[in-house]
Formats: structure tokens, C-alpha cells, sequence
């Protein structure tokens, strides 16, 4: 006779880390609500791929769906971390900014609708270059277009981590929730380190990377907003959370002033301590505060 195991609350979690990009944009919408826009049976890839020997994905790596979050009309955009790094080229770039644009357009005709961001990107795809800058570029001008009339919620759980310029997208994000396992900063450590030398930065070193980048210390910062489990239904219940707040009294890209006197005021002669960064910008630290 088999003796039952009690198992911790974490070890039966629905792990939204574990899920890929189509499941997690359908773990946050309504059930039965959403409907995809470009899917991959409509075959939109990267015509540059194959010219360089690299098989392309039929949606591009970027999933778009329609539909409603907590019964409000919301457009979910999940970057898929596991091709190609989730970098963002051509197609996947005008896939984000189209579906943005359609949310603008309908907020402006009297359908507010929020959109939510599933970041796991090391940037732009490198063998699209400036193709891929120039997508983010315009995703950036729908983003901000968008926030005028409705929120836009980033979420970035791991493991790939948000980086480049689409880390610069998600600044101009409403709220941005992470997770402990999740990383957020311009440039990767492995970048750094390549093109700075290891006594800049040390990209073996973990503890290091998520000292600076990591979900707990970002929040701590202040330069995102909510640190959450990797759990599908606490993330779930954050981004609703956020659907229902609504657009904030001031967006944290607009606070230049507030960020240049915070930069001023440190001293990059030294190697700067993480802890002491939370405490010099006056930000509380949220361990134990996690949904």
C-alpha cells in the first residue's frame, strides 16, 4: 500500500516558464475568448532565414491573440523564446506593431484594449539587422501610440530574459511583471563579457547576472513593477490585476527627470553593490511580497 506524499504548493504549480509562447498568451485570456491573428497556417516567415541556411518558423517566433482578459477586450503578443532566441526580424516585428495598431484603432473608435507583452528576447535577430531594428523602432511608436488611450502590460517570466532593444520596449511598458527567474537589461551579460573582457563582467556568474538583471532585484529597483511565482494563475491574476487598474497617473519612461538624478548621483568608479543600489533609490525590497 502506497503512503500518500505531501508535495510543497510550488512542486504542483502550473509552471508558466515551462509553457511555450502559444500556451502562455492562452493561460492569460478568458476561456473560449480568443481568437489568432497571422497564425502559423497563414505562413508568414522570415524570408531571410533560408538565404543564410536557417529553417524559418511559420509565425515568425511571435504569437498574436485576440480576445478578452477578466471579460475586458485585451491583445495578447508572446515572443517564443526557443526560436531563434526570441529576436524579433521582419515579419515578427510587423506582426507586434500591426496588432498594436488594430488595439489603438479600436480604442480610439470606443473599445479600449489593454495589451500584454510576453518578452523572452535576447533583441534584435542578427541576421536581419536593420530590419530588425527598424521593427522595433516601429513597435516602439505603437506602444506609445497605444498607452495614450489603454495599458500596456509587460510580463517577462524566463528563461531567455528580455535584453536589446526590445528591453527598451518594455520600458515604455505601463507595468511590468517578472519573476525570479527572469532577467531584464540592454545588453546580456554574454555580450558584455565578449566585448568588454570578463573583468567587466563575469557571465559564468550567476549569482552576479541575476544580482543585477534578475526579476527581484529590477522590482526592488523600482524599474519594474510586481515580482510573481512562476505559476500560470498567479501570473494570470497580476495581469488582470493591471487590466483592471488601468493606464497609470504617469508612465515610468516619463520620468526622466526622476532616472537622470539617480544616475547622476552614482559613483561608477567602484563596482556598485546591488543591495546598496536598492536602498540608494529608495525602493522598497519586495522579498516575501511575491502574489
Amino acid at each position: 500500500m502506497s503512503t500518500p506524499i505531501a508535495a510543497p504548493a510550488f512542486v504542483n504549480r502550473h509552471s508558466f516558464i515551462e509553457l511555450d509562447a502559444r500556451a502562455r498568451a492562452q493561460s492569460l485570456m478568458d476561456p473560449g475568448s480568443w481568437r489568432e491573428l497571422v497564425g502559423p497556417f497563414d505562413r508568414m516567415e522570415s524570408p531571410w532565414l533560408p538565404l543564410q541556411g536557417i529553417a524559418p518558423q511559420s509565425d515568425d517566433g511571435c504569437v498574436v491573440l485576440k480576445g478578452t482578459i477578466a471579460g475586458a477586450p485585451s491583445v495578447v503578443i508572446a515572443l517564443e523564446g526557443g526560436f531563434q532566441a526570441g529576436s524579433m526580424g521582419e515579419v515578427s516585428g510587423a506582426k507586434m506593431s500591426a496588432a498594436l495598431d488594430l488595439a489603438t484603432q479600436d480604442s480610439q473608435n470606443g473599445k479600449k484594449t489593454t495589451a500584454i507583452l510576453l518578452l523572452e528576447t535576447g533583441g534584435v535577430r542578427l541576421q536581419e539587422a536593420n530590419l530588425g531594428l527598424a521593427a522595433i523602432a516601429e513597435v516602439m511608436a505603437s506602444m506609445l501610440a497605444l498607452r495614450e488611450h489603454a495599458p500596456i502590460i509587460t510580463v517577462i517570466a524566463g528563461t531567455v530574459g528580455c535584453f536589446g532593444g526590445l528591453a527598451l520596449a518594455a520600458g515604455l511598458s505601463s507595468y511590468i511583471v517578472m519573476t525570479r527567474e527572469a532577467r531584464l537589461g540592454m545588453n546580456g551579460p554574454e555580450v558584455i563579457e565578449q566585448e568588454s573582457g570578463i573583468e567587466e563582467f563575469d557571465a559564468s556568474d550567476r549569482g552576479l547576472i541575476w544580482a543585477i538583471n534578475g526579476g527581484e532585484q529590477r522590482v526592488a529597483m523600482g524599474v519594474a513593477d510586481e515580482l510573481v511565482l512562476d505559476d500560470a494563475q498567479k501570473i494570470g491574476a497580476a495581469v488582470q490585476s493591471y487590466v483592471k487598474a488601468g493606464l497609470p497617473q504617469v508612465h515610468r519612461s516619463q520620468q526622466v527627470e526622476l532616472y537622470r538624478r539617480r544616475i547622476a548621483a552614482l559613483d561608477a568608479s567602484a563596482q556598485i553593490d546591488p543591495l546598496m543600489l536598492r536602498q540608494s533609490w529608495n525602493t522598497k525590497t519586495r522579498e516575501g511580497d511575491t502574489r
